[in-house]
């Protein structure tokens, strides 16, 4: 596993530490799912989403990549 060293404001740095300590969570484990609900994930995901999706669909590569950052933006709200 990689470590990482960030830098935060310090008022957002306390409200991740109490955030922690209220939900019984890591400051790691929240970090760690902000991203993922963010989409970021290792590009084999990405391409294990587009395969899928073709597959299902019986879709061009072009056509299946934009089906999947369609679905991630739904899904994501964005």
């Amino acid at each position: 596993m990689s470590r990482l060293t960030i830098t935060l404001d310090d008022g957002l740095h306390q409200a991740l530490k109490e955030a922690a300590v209220r939900q019984g969570r890591s400051i790691n484990k929240i970090i760690e799912e902000s991203l993922v609900m963010r989409g970021i994930k290792p590009v084999h995901s990405a391409r294990a989403l587009v395969a899928q999706a073709r597959q299902r669909a019986g879709l061009a590569e072009a056509d299946a990549m934009a089906l999947s950052v369609e679905e991630t933006r739904r899904i994501r709200g964005a």
